[in-house]
């Protein structure tokens, strides 16, 4: 069996080999446990809210609101996540992995190692929060 790749040595492969087998193999199990590691947290904050009892005190009550309410901003969170990975892991499918959606160009291997779920080459992205700070303003 063959030794598993590692980020050195993903690293380390040739511009030649970008987005090659061994590398979509790579980040497809990449994006899998990351998708399983976040659906393990989202069904323990639901179940920890099915836990929550109608507590009678309303002090604690507003506690348990709050906490509630923190959980599901974390749960949207998670579920975008969700969604951002469903979408590269049909990216590696459809070979569209790694290549920026603006303008065709590799995203770059380090940073999809720093995030996978990246649509975008540094510059494009750049380029997008430019432009949502100059409409924002």
């Amino acid at each position: 069996m063959p030794m598993a790749l590692t980020e050195a040595k993903l690293l380390a492969m040739p511009e030649s080999e970008y987005m090659n087998e061994k590398q979509l193999a790579f980040f497809r199990d990449r994006l899998l446990a990351m998708r399983n590691e976040l659906q393990l947290k989202v069904d323990e904050t639901v179940e920890h809210m099915r836990e929550q009892e109608a507590v009678a005190d309303p002090a604690d009550r507003a506690t348990v609101e709050e906490e509630h309410a923190l959980e599901l901003r974390t749960r949207d969170r998670e579920r975008k996540l969700l969604k951002k990975i469903d979408q590269a892991l049909e990216r590696i499918k459809q070979e569209d992995y790694g290549y920026c959606e603006e303008t065709g160009e590799p995203i770059g291997l380090a940073r999809l190692l720093a995030r996978p779920t990246a649509t975008l080459s540094v510059e494009a992205q750049a380029r997008r929060e430019r432009m949502q700070k100059m409409y924002a303003d």
